[in-house]
């Protein structure tokens, strides 16, 4: 595949412009939460650090190498790309950013107050979910996917929403931490169930939904959102399916189940963590309330 793939050339398969991005925030983190006056204000563990720069390098795969490229070609690696995007990359951010840098952003009344409404459990649940179900509409996925200004504004803003679904489950920040550990537990439910019509949309459709990979017009406009326009036009694009392993159908099918699969796995695994954290602090509450009833007593 990546003998086929190499007609578009280096720039559209490597993104050289974002990988030197990615570098570039890497080593901005790395200097930051490593240099002596950070240290000494707010540690920053090895764990953190590995979680953000996994969070960076994942980024980079999903949307710099090849399998972005792929992604324009195959409905279903788009749909992998957006499940991991989207319910992978952010919490690994929210649990690899230093504290108090959250705080420092934060420390502003007007952008405290943004933060509060925005974060309210119904509202960020409701607010990615429902962007997520509108952009696989078929009329505005192809208008997002041939416009590179809409495609742009749009993975932005699904982007930030996710983070702030995110967010009231893995806010480093006590004061926004809002939520009980059967909150959350409920709250993950209410995300995987908000996340199931689209999925089911797509894979129970009797035809194929979306021109951008079934329409030689709409599917060529659409590949100029990461192929130079140069190489474009040297390229055979007769027809969507050159560069597909199934069928338009079937490929549609095929996304549908993996948004699904991959978010069953990743909520799974947000619940095992926040039922153990929440564990360990019932634990921890309950040994605090034995020590201030026995202390007294052994200060007789």
């Amino acid at each position: 595949m990546l003998e086929k793939l190499s007609v578009f050339g280096v720039r559209a398969m490597w993104s050289p412009i974002f990988l030197l991005i990615i570098v570039l925030i890497g080593l901005f983190y790395i200097w930051v939460v490593n240099n002596r006056k950070s240290r000494k204000l707010q540690p920053v563990s090895s764990k953190q650090q590995l979680l953000f720069i996994s969070a960076l390098l994942i980024l980079y795969i999903i949307k710099g190498s090849p399998l972005d490229l792929l992604g324009h070609l195959n409905f279903s690696v788009h749909m992998f790309q957006m499940s991991i995007l989207y319910l992978v990359v952010p919490p690994l951010l929210l649990m690899g950013f230093p504290t108090r840098m959250f705080e420092y952003a934060l420390d502003n009344k007007v952008i405290e107050k943004v933060i509060v409404i925005v974060t309210k459990p119904l509202f960020s649940v409701v607010l990615f979910n429902g962007l997520f179900s509108f952009y696989h509409f078929p009329f505005i996925f192809d208008q997002v996917k041939t416009n590179p200004f809409l495609h742009a504004v749009v993975t932005v803003v699904l982007f930030i929403s996710a983070m702030i679904m995110w967010w009231p489950i893995l806010t480093p920040i006590k004061k926004y931490s809002t939520l009980g550990g059967l909150q959350k537990l409920a709250y993950i439910f209410a995300m995987g169930v908000l996340l199931t019509p689209a999925c089911a949309l797509i894979i129970f459709a009797e035809q194929p939904l979306f021109k951008t990979y079934t329409d030689p017009m709409v599917w060529a406009k659409a590949l100029e959102l990461c192929v130079p326009n140069g190489m474009l036009s040297a390229i055979d694009l007769s027809s969507p399916q050159l560069f597909s392993w199934l069928p338009a159908k079937d490929d549609q099918r095929l996304g549908g189940v993996l948004m699904k699969i991959i978010q069953e796995l990743v909520y799974g695994i947000a619940l095992g963590y926040v039922f153990f954290q929440w564990v360990k602090s019932e634990k921890e509450r309950d040994q605090q309330e034995s020590l201030s009833v026995v202390t007294p007593y052994l200060l007789k």
